[in-house]
């Protein structure tokens, strides 16, 4: 049994949300900068203008998954401004929540481990505030989304700075000036 499981293909899945839903050409960007590492699928795209709010899967082996989620990172960092964001949905950041979902042989730790992973480099390569949820939430007042996103964006804008409570796990206690902030974790499927 272990030897066959050890021999299975590691998958993980990734949903990156992010607060735009109305520009066309921001969504595809955002869209194909994700496609660019060639060894996962990207895929079921969705975004809505009221929320003002986009989303989409990644499934591949776990390193490769992380890889595109930074890169689409990256590209919303360049094209969405949060200073002019406007949307129903809750949101801290251009690139607001990225889950990572085990799939297939693969842990939740391994997720877990994931998430720290590229949270560290969103902090320190791109200079974005990084708070841990779910599974990987290094405080428990930070386990659940909804509790990591009070304030929302304009809110935590202030409270990162005056509110140790309110610290990252990685980046600065300050806003990046366009990005904002992101929540990334580990956690089941949704359902």
């Amino acid at each position: 049994m272990l030897e066959r499981e050890s021999r299975m293909k590691q998958i993980v899945e990734c949903v990156p949300n992010f607060s735009e839903g109305k520009d066309k050409r921001i969504i595809d960007e955002i869209f194909e900068s994700a496609k660019s590492v060639k060894s996962v699928k990207v895929f079921e795209l969705e975004y809505n203008s009221s929320h003002n709010r986009m989303l989409f899967t990644i499934v591949g082996e776990p390193e490769a998954v992380m890889n595109s989620a930074f890169e689409s990172i990256k590209t919303a960092t360049k094209l969405i401004d949060m200073n002019k964001h406007v949307g129903e949905h809750p949101r801290i950041g251009a690139t607001d929540v990225v889950p990572f979902v085990p799939v297939s042989g693969v842990s939740m730790e391994e997720c877990v481990e994931l998430a720290n992973k590229l949270g560290k480099k969103v902090g320190e390569e791109l200079g974005i505030p990084v708070y841990l949820y779910e599974a990987s939430a290094t405080k428990e007042s930070n386990r659940n989304l909804a509790d990591v996103r009070i304030g929302q964006y304009e809110g935590l804008k202030v409270e990162i700075e005056k509110n140790p409570d309110r610290r990252p796990d990685f980046g600065s206690s300050k806003f990046h000036p366009t990005a904002g902030a992101v929540v990334i974790g580990a956690r089941k499927y949704l359902v």
